[in-house]
């Protein structure tokens, strides 16, 4: 990184954190501090809920599960629409006319409180880990590319976060999402047209997407009825649908977005606006990984993208052996680039016997070079298991350090830190709310001041901050980062829905079924997770199904159980 790179990394953060703290100064009251005064628009909704969800994990994660396994990811996003309009029909005009601070403030009135209390402590145990790793992700790459601290550059962000939120709440949350919004996608875009300006002069971005094609980089859509399988249109549908209507309808950290709204449509239109826009953002995120595939198919590339994975086998004793892996690679490369080139020619002839050979040619060698990695990951682990083989999340950042110009390098870089702190803020912001206003706030017998329970959520605000920058210096890589940050949001999510959905639709059960339904429900999906019985996708149906049975098996024979014994005559 030169100079540049540095003063716009630099200058893009601090102006974020600088405008998030004047802009937002002198919250009076729990109103402006958790709801922002409800005076946001349903654009800045809009924006603030798509800057929550889109982590660094997003942009550093996906464009990499493109570059190894195509554009089937996207069909996870495929449920969110009707998710979206679900909510807006029933959770958003029902929190608006009940006047919540919290959507655990709902289930009190409709239950009792340790129903509220055990969702909200559930809300905190996810989130506070997801928390964590939305500050780790970006961390453990940019430390193994850039060589960094990985503990400075937890503390770092974490740090930077925490200044803005604990300030300004939630407007401090929803004003600086905007800004890094603004430069996310920019980023995003530009990368995306430097890569195929990279490409050989004969490579449009028609025949780049033939190449993709050819290579099963599009495989987009997957109608196989298989459970097993992470990526499918039904596991989207369905299982992407309950994952997002617990998310979007429950998770504190977005229903605090819209909560915030000036009004019902205000709130509504925000999260419209997310539903029409958030498939084509990943689709297009993913594009870009795909473009990266192409890119690489003309390129050198690393035989393993994690260069701190590469520094461990190269000081083993098992050096030797892995040069010769690279050795092979090089060679593939260079195959690689001939079979593409007889593809692309094959193109321009429109000629379909001749494509169709240039392609199996290709699928060979792809394969072959997908053998060579795998081996390269297992010699990898060999000489140093605590180190991470899995390569996806540095892909992109690979391609960003080596092949973009001065300037955007720290351009992206921003982008990936913005992403990284707009997640982490909204989550920080959620955290402390429910801690103040749901555990402690509802479980003191004396009444205190507005201005107290600013303060009180402001420190336990900054407590949380705390607890994630901790949680990220303990936390381990573990596969793909987009597929934790959604496997741990799985395992709650399900449960906690199911919840909300008997508050809404089943008047009749009350709160001790549901309470313990709730958890003989946590225990089972926990439990069916560990044995790896189904996709982590189909643990949000599942765990929404048997809470509801349970709940209704419960409050029947609690029915039953009460109701006198008719006398005889």
């Amino acid at each position: 990184m030169g100079k540049l790179d540095w003063i716009i990394l630099g200058g893009t953060l601090l102006f974020i954190v600088a405008y998030g703290v004047w802009k937002t100064r002198g919250n009076k009251d729990v109103s402006d501090y958790v709801l922002g005064g409800n005076k946001a628009k349903w654009w800045t909704i809009g924006l603030s809920v798509m800057a929550t969800q889109a982590s660094a994990i997003t942009f550093l994660s996906t464009p990499g599960q493109a570059f190894h396994d195509g554009m089937g990811f996207v069909q996870f996003y495929f449920g969110l629409p009707l998710a979206m309009i679900i909510i807006c029909i029933v959770f958003i005009p029902l929190y608006h006319k009940l006047k919540v601070y919290t959507a655990y403030e709902f289930l009190e009135r409709r239950f009792d409180l340790k129903t509220r209390s055990l969702a909200a402590v559930l809300f905190l145990i996810q989130r506070g880990l997801a928390a964590g790793i939305t500050i780790f992700a970006p961390s453990i790459i940019l430390s193994a590319v850039l060589g960094w601290d990985l503990k400075t550059l937890n503390i770092i962000i974490g740090s930077l976060v925490i200044i803005y939120t604990v300030s300004g709440g939630t407007n401090a949350v929803s004003v600086t999402q905007k800004q890094q919004m603004f430069v996310i996608m920019t980023g995003m875009f530009i990368a995306f047209f430097f890569i195929l300006g990279y490409l050989p002069a004969d490579i449009t971005f028609t025949k780049a997407l033939k190449i993709a094609g050819a290579s099963d980089k599009l495989n987009i859509l997957d109608f196989s009825l298989n459970t097993q399988s992470r990526y499918t249109f039904w596991s989207g549908i369905t299982g992407g649908m309950f994952l997002a209507l617990a998310y979007f309808g429950t998770d504190q950290s977005q229903v605090q977005r819209y909560l915030s709204g000036k009004s019902v449509r205000e709130s509504q239109l925000g999260l419209i606006f997310n539903g029409i826009l958030k498939i084509p953002m990943q689709f297009f995120i993913l594009l870009v990984g795909v473009m990266v595939f192409v890119f690489y198919q003309y390129n050198p590339s690393p035989l393993n993208f994690n260069p701190a994975a590469t520094n461990a086998i190269l000081q083993s004793s098992h050096a030797e052996d892995y040069k010769i892996l690279e050795e092979g690679h090089k060679n593939l490369e260079i195959e690689k680039k001939i079979a593409q080139d007889q593809f692309s020619a094959a193109l321009d002839l429109d000629d379909p016997y001749a494509t169709a050979a240039a392609q199996n040619d290709m699928l060979l060698i792809i394969e072959k070079e997908k053998n060579n990695r795998e081996a390269a990951k297992a010699m990898i682990k060999k000489a140093d298991d605590l180190v991470e083989t899995n390569d996806k999340d540095y892909v992109f950042i690979h391609f960003i350090l080596n092949y973009l110009p001065k300037g955007l390098i720290g351009l992206l870089l921003a982008v990936i830190l913005s992403a990284a702190m707009s997640s982490t803020a909204s989550e920080l912001n959620a955290l402390g709310t429910i801690t103040a206003l749901d555990l402690y706030k509802r479980n003191r017998k004396n009444e205190f001041s507005p201005g107290h329970y600013v303060k009180i959520s402001k420190l336990f605000t900054l407590l949380w901050g705390i607890i994630a920058i901790i949680i990220a210096c303990v936390a381990n890589l573990f596969d793909n980062l987009i597929q934790l940050v959604n496997i741990i949001g799985s395992i709650f999510y399900g449960n906690v829905l199911g919840i909300f959905l008997l508050a809404f639709f089943f008047r009749f059960v009350k709160g001790n079924a549901v309470f313990i339904a709730a958890i003989i429900t946590q225990v089972a999906v926990i439990l069916v997770w560990y044995l790896d019985w189904m996709s982590y996708l189909w643990l949000n149906a599942f765990g929404c199904a048997v809470v509801i049975l349970l709940a209704l098996v419960l409050e029947s024979f609690d029915r039953l159980h009460k109701t006198p014994p008719i006398k005889g005559d």
